[in-house]
């Protein structure tokens, strides 16, 4: 079931639930508005001929830095990381959804491709999948609110939470736009 904004509120002061920074007004009917940080992580299309998910390539992306007086410009068809401004931390009974806010997404501004889903013992910033599927520019500035989440209750605590030894978790406790570590995958 998907928490009430009471249980929301509940959670966070009994310390279950961590948003940090948070606001009370970003605390909606049932989820938590997310703002956007002012990291990038932006593909240099120069540096290799494909992406190879299974090896490491380092330099494939650069971290770029924005601010309120020059923001971000996501151009039509590209694809960039950034990250929530907020650390979200989930105790083991609890799974979250990431989404995107309907007045952004109305405008072309997706912020998630795959990974909208955070786990039960998660900690750490949100790494956001930035895509503009619009025909114009989207100016995007740190600290402008850019998606929710929203928060279920699972049947019991999980044995094995995210971060867990030998669980394969490749992002626990990031702070940054993180680019993927596919290449960590366990191999069967």
């Amino acid at each position: 079931m998907v928490l009430s904004d009471r249980s929301i509120k509940e959670l966070m002061a009994a310390g279950r639930i961590v948003i940090e920074p948070c606001d009370p007004a970003d605390i909606q009917p049932s989820s938590i508005d997310l703002h956007l940080g002012s990291r990038f992580q932006v593909f240099r299309n120069s540096r290799y001929p494909y992406i190879d998910p299974t090896v490491e390539q380092s330099g494939l992306m650069d971290r770029v830095e924005a601010s309120t007086s020059e923001p971000f410009v996501l151009h039509p068809g590209e694809f960039v990381l950034g990250a929530t401004i907020e650390r979200v931390q989930l105790p083991t009974d609890i799974v979250a959804r990431l989404e995107g806010k309907s007045s952004l997404g109305r405008l072309g501004l997706l912020i998630h491709s795959t990974a909208g889903y955070v786990d039960p013992g998660w900690t750490g910033t949100l790494t956001l999948e930035l895509s503009n599927v619009a025909n114009l520019p989207i100016v995007l500035t740190p600290g402008m609110a850019i998606g929710q989440i929203s928060f279920m209750r699972m049947t019991t605590d999980v044995d094995r939470p995210y971060g867990s030894p030998g669980l394969g978790s490749k992002y626990q406790g990031q702070i940054d736009p993180t680019p993927s570590r596919a290449f960590r995958s366990r191999r069967d």
